[in-house]
């Protein structure tokens, strides 16, 4: 019992020992820091800059979510009721975004197109005084009357001019996907507004956009009419 006792009070005096080692260590540290607070700073920015570094990982992976959601297709210009998002042949599924702006770049240009040959269609059935003004034959049989040689070479530079600026706007297709179009390019837009009519205000020009698209898929089925109406007749429209 007595051996017990000893080994007990010896227990006490050696954890007294360490608390008593320990408390000038304690204060050493505390006046080491009070009289060196760039010790102290350090360990303040260590700790924030390691909680910035969470709050900035954490805002990029927010931004790269967002931007992994920003395109949607469904969000597009021409969308336009009764119809709505209208693709019945699935033109748009399971395609990337790069692959889709491409398809309405190809949409716009023979909207353009069709808009320009409904109008020549009757214009130029009626009105026709190139080369001689001889030329009186329905529009989709007019340009054999041309003289090839002197005609198509114009016609294909003018073409060849705008083909060549956007191939600029594509992906490069070394290691990528072929026919798409870079994200930053908005399917169309040539910089051509000489009159100012692009408005500022982005959803006025989503509106100036599908109104664009409207008229251009409207001039299409008129253009395809007027040849196929030709073509059953074998005689001019008016």
């Amino acid at each position: 019992m007595r051996t017990v006792a000893v080994a007990l009070a010896c227990f006490a005096c050696t954890s007294f020992g360490q608390k008593q080692a320990e408390a000038p260590a304690k204060a050493l540290r505390s006046f080491l820091l009070a009289q060196n607070p760039s010790g102290a700073r350090a360990v303040s920015q260590v700790r924030a800059t390691s909680g910035q570094s969470n709050v900035i990982g954490n805002s990029r992976t927010a931004r790269t979510a967002m931007d992994a959601k920003a395109f949607d297709v469904k969000d597009l210009a021409g969308i336009s009721e009764p119809l709505g998002f209208f693709d019945p042949v699935g033109f748009t599924t399971d395609k990337s975004e790069g692959k889709i702006r491409f398809y309405r770049e190809v949409e716009l240009k023979h909207g353009r197109l069709g808009m320009l040959a409904a109008l020549g269609f009757l214009v130029g059935e009626n009105f026709h005084p190139l080369f001689g003004g001889d030329i009186d034959a329905p529009a989709y049989l007019a340009f054999q009357q041309t003289p090839l040689q002197t005609f198509w070479p114009y016609v294909v530079t003018a073409i060849a001019i705008l083909e060549v600026f956007s191939v600029f706007s594509f992906n490069s297709p070394a290691g990528g996907e072929p026919w798409s179009i870079r994200s930053d390019h908005v399917p169309g837009d040539l910089g051509f507004d000489p009159l100012n009519l692009k408005p500022t205000d982005p959803e006025e020009l989503k509106t100036m956009q599908t109104k664009e698209l409207n008229n251009g898929r409207l001039a299409m089925l008129a253009a395809a009419g007027m040849i196929l109406q030709e073509y059953a007749t074998g005689q001019k429209l008016f």
